[in-house]
């Protein structure tokens, strides 16, 4: 007998040029081999050069999105991306606790590589309060964990992990630091269960990282989705992002920041 294919639903906001937000998530879910839905929390105007507007979605019609999905499709598991703004986390939280979702990956999206910022005032507090709770796992980078923590950059993985610990404090389960802004090879911290551990990975000489926080977050969700544990997930997730931004020039989009190649392996 065939097993069900995982199911995944990405909440997050779009982006045209099909590197980042929902569009990243939807090429993850397939990379992997799961089925991918969406709910779309904002339209963006964005390329490989950076984001130049950004319009969210009423809070209600976000909710109606999940309502559509959820009262349907079960998914697997569940990965929060860009929510722009306090009343749409809030929303969120509320639909997903109502259904009881599980496996949800949030990748706090704060503030782009490139261009204008896609939160508004009070969205850290917002996704604080409502939204790690929830979470099975958490993924800020260096600038979101430090946002989140109102506490400074941090520099090297014991700073990563101290913010780890005050998100878990906070009420999330388990939460990935990525340091992939870090100067050198990029070190990742796990902090779970009052437990740190340390992902270390290789510097890729590559320009086209466009939307790489949301393949890794989407890809972790695949894991999950398919039964991994939480430290096999990562891993996993980790190997393929590697594998896919080794193969991000073949792809010559544009001039700019172009996104990994979710589908590297099936152009071997």
């Amino acid at each position: 007998m065939i097993a069900p294919i995982p199911k995944l639903l990405s909440i997050a906001g779009s982006d045209p040029s099909g590197g980042a937000g929902v569009q990243a998530d939807l090429k993850t879910f397939s990379a992997f081999g799961c089925y991918g839905m969406a709910a779309i929390t904002a339209l963006t105007a964005q390329n490989t050069q950076g984001v130049t507007a950004s319009y969210p979605i009423a809070a209600d019609i976000v909710v109606a999105q999940i309502d559509a999905v959820l009262s349907d499709i079960s998914p697997d598991a569940i990965k929060i991306g860009m929510l722009a703004t306090p009343d749409i986390a809030r929303a969120v939280a509320e639909t997903l606790a109502r259904y009881k979702a599980r496996n949800i990956v949030l990748d706090p999206v704060l503030v782009p590589t490139q261009g204008i910022s896609l939160a508004s005032a009070r969205l850290e507090t917002a996704l604080a309060a409502a939204l790690l709770p929830l979470a099975r796992l958490v993924t800020p980078n260096l600038y979101e964990a430090s946002a989140l923590t109102q506490t400074p950059l941090a520099k090297n993985a014991d700073e990563m992990a101290a913010q780890a610990r005050l998100l878990c404090d906070a009420g999330a389960r388990a939460v990935l630091v990525k340091g992939g802004d870090l100067e050198g090879e990029p070190v990742d911290v796990l902090f779970e269960a009052g437990e740190r551990r340390i992902f270390r990975g290789r510097r890729i000489p590559t320009r086209n990282t466009h939307g790489t926080g949301c393949a890794l977050s989407s890809a972790i969700a695949c894991e999950l989705a398919k039964g991994a544990p939480l430290i096999d997930a990562i891993a996993a997730a980790k190997a393929w992002l590697e594998g896919a931004l080794e193969a991000a020039d073949q792809l010559r989009l544009s001039e700019g920041r172009g996104p990994p190649h979710h589908f590297y392996a099936l152009w071997r």
